[in-house]
């Protein structure tokens, strides 16, 4: 009898343990700006720009860096695939290469964590960043994609 009960709830509670676990891989991620830059909305083609480092100066001849996460690690999933649509590897080359001869202004930089992301961020002029929403200080400025903030129907780095 103990083997029915569990057979007819074992489905059912095997949802409930998913739906519990999935939100913690689908992050929200945001862009933050230093707050010197004059920055505070890109399109989503420019972010991908941005983050390929096909863009190396803002508008107004600023020296510009992207600090992000380590490629592969489960913070950066969700931009692999909406951004980069490339294997960590493949992006952990991009940056090797975009970096390559670049040493007093790199076009990437990876950080071990969201904290150290938005220090670097507070403190280089030009530096935005790619943290999960709920790392945001007030030391840095949220920057608009596709006119949309983080948490707001419609952003397109929203994790699921």
């Amino acid at each position: 009898m103990p083997n029915k009960l569990l057979a007819k709830r074992l489905p059912a509670l095997v949802l409930v343990l998913a739906a519990a676990i999935v939100p913690a891989w689908a992050k929200d991620v945001a862009v933050v700006s230093n707050k010197s830059g004059k920055v505070n909305a890109l399109t989503m083609v420019d972010l991908v720009k941005l983050c390929k480092a096909q863009m190396n100066r803002w508008s107004d001849g600023t020296p510009l860096t992207l600090i992000m996460r380590e490629p592969g690690s489960p913070e950066m999933r969700m931009v692999e695939e909406k951004i980069y649509g490339m294997t960590p590897d493949a992006i952990r080359d991009l940056i090797a290469t975009a970096n390559h001869g670049r040493t007093n202004h790199p076009a990437i930089l990876v950080a071990n964590s969201d904290e150290e992301v938005i220090r670097r961020v507070q403190s280089a002029p030009g530096a935005v960043g790619l943290v999960d929403v709920y790392s945001i200080t007030g030391a840095v400025n949220v920057v608009k994609i596709g006119g949309k903030l983080p948490l707001e129907p419609g952003y397109p780095l929203h994790g699921n």
